[in-house]
């Protein structure tokens, strides 16, 4: 199969993913933190290594600010319950992925805090003036995707970070599909909590994730139990990161999640975008100036991360995944892609497009056969 849906997980993995997660399985498969013998003191250390291996992917100078998640929905839903209290207002964009605007809408219907929702360009962008009108003196926090997840288009998030920042609002970026494949430093573009996924742009496997949490940012824990930390408290710790990392973690994944983010930072993100970029742009040129097609967002590849949402005239996007999955062994994926305000806003929903997102492991040749695929579609030559 050419695999085509990497935006939702990549696929496959580095080798040296899988040869980590079963060597530790076999040999170090003791609960973290939890007992003084040799086994759980050797698996602890690996997620400690793990910390500091993903704080470098950030410019996270304090690994303890490094929250281990499931994923970028837990991440996500850990930063925005654990800070918003009653009375506050939040600033979001259409273009979230439900993890954001559930968690934001599930609290506004409970009357516990209010929302703006900035509109995009047609193109794909949040204008930083947009979000800084939406300010009001109860704006406690901006949160926005830093590549949405339909569109790929990389927002601004250093000038919305800047202003967040002298006005004392907490900004937040969901950096589900840009971790790994483009350069973050939290410092810099002034973010003070930062989620991501491990199954994507990371390259590690599914059920992994993390919270960047800075300095200035206190969150009260969503989730309380054993830490392996002050176990004879009734109250749970107040030191990050034992105060919201809960639980037996998910050990196995978290090696993996460093194996994957080893490789990335040994290949390099300026190489892997790069590749994904060159792929993506091969794509669009083949498609752009062909009416039967319907393009979504820049055709910029410079302004975006290797996703592409397309449509074709006269097929429902259902109809063409399907097409392309039984008749021509290649996965992408059509749909509303957990964004419907996204597709609100583009006027694709309730069908949505057809996103197709090439990945490091991906080649010009797998490009090649989905372009002749897509025309033969078009061409309804199947």
């Amino acid at each position: 199969m050419i695999y085509l849906d990497n935006a939702a997980t990549t696929f496959p993995k580095p080798e040296i993913v899988y040869k980590t997660m079963d060597s530790f399985y076999r040999t170090l498969g003791a609960n973290p933190g939890r007992s003084g013998h040799k086994m759980a003191v050797a698996a602890e250390k690996e997620i400690e290594d793990t910390r500091m291996v993903a704080a470098k992917l950030f410019g996270i100078k304090n690994s303890n600010r490094f929250i281990f998640t499931f994923n970028a929905t837990d991440a996500i839903n850990m930063g925005i319950k654990g800070l918003l209290k009653p009375g506050d207002h939040a600033i979001t964009t259409y273009l979230e992925h439900n993890a954001v605007s559930r968690a934001l809408h599930g609290l506004e219907k409970k009357g516990i805090i209010t929302v703006t929702k900035v509109r995009n360009s047609s193109d794909g962008f949040i204008d930083p003036n947009d979000v800084k009108s939406a300010i009001t003196s109860k704006t406690r926090l901006i949160v926005i995707t830093h590549a949405p997840n339909v569109l790929g288009t990389i927002q601004p998030i250093h000038e919305i970070g800047r202003f967040a920042r002298g006005n004392n609002i907490i900004f937040m970026i969901d950096a589900a599909q840009t971790a790994g494949v483009c350069e973050i430093d939290v410092d810099k573009d002034f973010i003070d909590m930062l989620a991501f996924t491990g199954h994507k742009g990371p390259l590690g496997p599914t059920g992994t994730g993390g919270l960047y949490v800075g300095e200035g940012v206190n969150l009260e824990p969503w989730r309380e139990g054993g830490t392996g930390f002050e176990p004879a408290s009734l109250s749970q710790p107040e030191e990050i990161p034992f105060k919201l990392e809960s639980g037996t973690p998910n050990t196995v994944g978290i090696v993996g999640l460093r194996a994957g983010v080893e490789y990335i930072l040994s290949r390099g993100i300026h190489t892997i975008r790069k590749h994904e970029q060159k792929l993506t742009d091969k794509l669009i040129h083949s498609l752009k100036d062909d009416p039967r097609f319907i393009l979504y967002g820049t055709t910029d590849i410079s302004k975006k991360v290797g996703i592409l949402s397309m449509n074709v005239k006269g097929f429902k996007p259902a109809e063409v995944g399907a097409i392309l999955d039984q008749s021509f062994d290649i996965a992408v994926r059509p749909g509303l892609h957990c964004a419907p305000f996204a597709h609100q806003v583009m006027g694709t929903f309730p069908g949505g497009t057809v996103r197709i997102s090439a990945g490091y492991f991906n080649t010009e040749k797998d490009i090649d056969q989905l372009i002749i695929a897509l025309h033969k579609i078009a061409s309804e030559k199947i």
